[in-house]
């Protein structure tokens, strides 16, 4: 199948280029993309340091370069910048140095620039990727986590091998819960662990203990004697995914301490700058498939524990003190978009900007990153429809873009156009919020075929960002329409639990044909001109529709989930997913199980479906795609199987993979789309 996947790839590249308008976007501008990441800003508030993250052509790959901003001026200049990537840049408290992280040939190295003298060390050259990266409040050290290969003994001990004998590997023993995870295969048991290295150089010290894992972020006592992190130690973790309490570490003996003990996962600990109170997110451990992350607050010995944003019904993805710990800058979704906002002791929640976005290419995820300064100066992500991430700084007149990084490339692209629906759900009349794009020179006098695109999760949420993807479907004459359904993240819990034990059902397939009859009814849309496509959840969702419809001329099924039971026993997620999106185990409610499973309904399927996974997918292995494709082929129903050679979960993880997911699903569509010259009617 890789020469398939080869040959058609080539084909439909060809065929993109080929039938794009002049100036509209193709093919071969994903390799031009650029976008910004992670921008820190300088504890005195004078300058940035921020990941530009752009598209290798030659090694098809995005790297990662380290580029610095002069807030006032806006002036721009390199760090770290050529064909090696570094990341997680990260200032020391007195402003002078920056750290960051960055692949050595040996494995990962940590580095520090002194930027007065322009000079740059490697600290250390860690054989395990490390993460968590902080700086001592004294500037003498550097904490991380990572981790730490458990010693295991073979079951039984082979005999002596005979000098010069050529036997077989040995075997691999594996007793371990989770044994496999997507992008990297079955993997060596190994726990998560708290390092310190000298910031000026020398041997990292780990400073936990015992067979669990210890994550980040991390976080410093005022006097640089304790690091704060989220571990659960429980006897029966590894059956615990959403269980997590607060722990301390001395550095002096490595003595451990529990913060918090309560059911529920207590994780991203930041003490106050005064060191008395400390702040983490909060999730309740209920089995149930969607909860909101809240931020809590509590005096360090953990009295006075409160729930800061209680009343918000949104999820907190990340929060950070003032400088005088009055209050805390947080980011929460709502409605499709990331807002920046900052919150008071007391909860009151006052919005700061509603821009956050652009740090993904492919589809439009909503995302976002920032950071504040000592004196309360914020840099951000900013993005938009029309634009991928680039930095700006918050000013009381709104925000100041200090970058344009696509603007050498998108600026001569005549773009789709971005536009908001909101409409009732026939199941229920439910409210859903979508938007859809609106193809180069649109008019709307003509009928336009239409292609619906389902987002992943199922409980993740798009917003009004740019997509890679849904501008090539739009080059190519196509209304794209997305929605965020029912299940999807930043509504409040009442409307992630709509989804509860149905995972796909007939409920948000009425979502999704209710915007479609709603676009409809605009008049714009060619009605037997409809496609379908979706990856991951979104392809579990798009492989249960053609089973209840057959208005698609046809299907594009991605990385999908065509048998629950199968998935259960297979995939690297039945730890952390199953026990919360099922009622009970595929032995204890057999029949739930198949009636989720889009195979249930394949002996209704009359849609032409082409069926897209990595050979390496570790969360809906490529097992799930040969049981649709073959019971299709049983039933001859027009099929075809792309599979990805070497990709794990993330089909579009590189630009030319990225690039074969579109021009395949377009070169699908095109096979069964009535006006076949690729204008509108």
């Amino acid at each position: 199948m890789t020469k398939l996947f080869s040959i058609a790839a080539t084909f439909v590249f060809a065929l993109g280029v080929a039938n794009a308008a002049p100036g509209s976007f193709t093919s071969e501008d994903v390799f031009d993309l650029e976008y910004a990441n992670n921008p820190l800003i300088s504890p005195d508030g004078t300058q940035l340091v921020y990941e530009r993250r752009s598209n290798d052509i030659m090694s098809d790959s995005t790297r990662s370069n380290l580029w610095l901003i002069d807030i006032a001026s806006g002036e721009q200049r390199p760090l770290l910048s050529g064909i090696e990537s570094a990341s997680s840049p990260l200032w020391s408290p007195d402003g002078r140095r920056i750290a960051w992280l960055r692949g050595t040939r040996h494995g990962t190295g940590i580095y520090v620039h002194w930027l007065q003298s322009n000079r740059t060390a490697l600290l250390t050259t860690l054989r395990e990727s490390p993460s968590a990266l902080s700086w001592s409040p004294d500037g003498r050290l550097l904490a991380f986590v990572m981790p730490v290969k458990k010693d295991t003994q073979a079951l039984a001990k082979p005999p002596a091998k005979p000098e010069g004998a050529e036997w077989s590997e040995p075997v691999k023993a594996i007793d371990s819960v989770t044994y496999r995870r997507d992008g990297e295969g079955f993997i060596e048991p190994a726990h998560d662990h708290v390092f310190v290295v000298p910031a000026d150089g020398g041997t990292p010290r780990q400073l936990s203990s015992g067979d669990f894992n210890h994550t980040g972020p991390l976080s410093w006592s005022p006097g640089s004697d304790r690091i704060f992190f989220s571990a659960n130690r429980n006897p029966d973790w590894e059956f615990e995914p959403l269980e997590g309490d607060l722990w301390s570490v001395t550095l002096a003996d490595g003595e451990l301490q529990q913060v918090t003990d309560r059911a529920g996962d207590e994780s991203a600990p930041q003490l106050s700058p005064d060191g008395r109170r400390i702040a983490y997110l909060y999730q309740h451990s209920e089995r149930v498939p969607y909860r909101n992350t809240v931020l809590h607050v509590m005096d360090l010995d953990g009295g006075n524990d409160r729930a800061v944003t209680g009343r918000l019904d949104r999820s907190v993805n990340s929060a950070v003190w003032a400088a005088n710990g009055r209050s805390l800058v947080i980011s929460y979704d709502d409605r499709g978009a990331r807002i920046l906002a900052r919150v008071s002791l007391d909860g009151e929640v006052t919005a700061i900007a509603s821009d956050l976005g652009g740090t993904t290419l492919g589809r439009p995820y909503t995302s976002g990153a920032y950071s504040m300064s000592d004196n309360g100066t914020i840099v951000y992500t900013r993005g938009t429809a029309y634009r991928p991430a680039d930095v700006a700084v918050v000013t009381r007149r709104g925000p100041r873009i200090l970058t344009a990084l696509n603007d050498d490339l998108l600026a001569n692209r005549n773009l789709a156009e971005v536009h908001e629906i909101n409409y009732a759900s026939s199941f229920d009349d439910q409210q859903i919020q979508g938007w859809y794009l609106t193809p180069p020179d649109f008019d709307p006098a003509k009928k336009y075929p239409l292609i619906l695109e389902i987002h992943g999760g199922p409980h993740l949420v798009y917003g009004p960002q740019f997509s890679a993807e849904m501008q090539r479907f739009a080059a190519e004459g196509y209304v794209v329409f997305y929605d965020n359904h029912r299940g999807s993240s930043s509504y409040g819990e009442d409307f992630g639990l709509l989804l509860q034990y149905k995972y796909s059902s007939e409920e948000d397939f009425a979502d999704h044909m209710s915007g479609i009859d709603a676009l409809i009814e605009r008049g714009f849309i060619d009605p037997d001109n409809l496609f379908i496509t979706g990856g991951s959840a979104g392809g579990i969702a798009s492989a249960y529709a053609i089973g209840l419809t057959d208005r698609f001329r046809a299907a594009a099924v991605a990385k999908p989930v065509i048998n629950w039971v199968s998935k259960t026993l297979t995939a690297d997620s039945s730890i952390y997913q199953i026990q919360y999106q099922f009622p009970g185990m595929p032995w204890e409610e057999p029949e739930h199980y198949w009636q989720r499973s889009p195979l249930s309904l394949v002996g209704n399927v009359n849609t032409p479906t082409l069926l897209l996974t990595g050979e390496e997918d570790q969360r809906t292995p490529i097992s799930e795609t040969e049981q649709f494709y073959q019971a299709l082929k049983l039933r001859k129903v027009d099929a075809m199987m792309i599979r990805v050679p070497g990709s794990p979960h993330g089909i579009a993880g590189k630009p030319s993979r990225l690039i074969a997911k579109v021009d395949n699903i377009l070169a699908w569509f095109a096979r069964y789309r009535s006006d076949r010259n690729g204008s509108a009617q």
